[in-house]
């Protein structure tokens, strides 16, 4: 579901009339801000429909990624910080990739009471034929920026992401 519930977003002058009402509304903040959330959900939808194709969703992709990135076995509590989510999210998602034979558990040789992750190879093989595909995808998104502007949006993203991470604007769930 978008976190943009609007069909259309205000032009500009709705903006500018309405801080006539509201003086917090800075309509160029605003403008930017909504900008961000319909791309945001724009780019969910269409990274969703991606991984629809390989019979993905984004948190069972991020599990595999994640593992693929690795390179050995994880603990489910690591794979659940790294992504975010919490450890019963995280046993959700290994539940259904370890049904469809994308990962498997086993104990670490180190400690027995622990539980590893590891990519199958049937895993590796999945995550093998959507790598190509995804990157293709990644690329496509962005095709529109030159090199140039692609590093400028970069920089201007990590300026609001530092601004949200030093004013604790970040929701709880985000920073688990």
């Amino acid at each position: 579901m978008p976190l943009l519930m609007l069909k259309d977003l205000p032009r500009y002058e709705c903006l500018l009339k309405a801080a006539e009402q509201y003086p917090s509304l800075d309509p160029t903040a605003c403008e930017v801000f909504l900008h961000l959330l319909r791309t945001g959900d724009e780019l969910f939808e269409a990274k969703s429909a991606f991984l629809a194709r390989h019979g993905l969703s984004h948190g069972r992709f991020t599990v595999l990624m994640l593992l693929e990135r690795a390179g050995k076995p994880c603990t489910p509590a690591a794979l659940a910080d790294e992504s975010r989510v919490t450890r019963a999210t995280m046993t959700g998602l290994v539940d259904t990739l370890e049904k469809d034979g994308l990962v498997a558990r086993e104990a670490d040789p180190e400690d027995r009471r622990t539980i590893q992750v590891r990519l199958t190879k049937q895993g590796h093989a999945l995550m093998g034929k959507v790598l190509p595909d995804h990157f293709g995808f990644v690329a496509s998104t962005v095709k529109p920026l030159n090199k140039t502007e692609r590093k400028q949006l970069v920089t201007l993203l990590q300026k609001i992401q530092r601004g949200l991470a030093s004013s604790g604007k970040r929701s709880a769930s985000a920073s688990k």
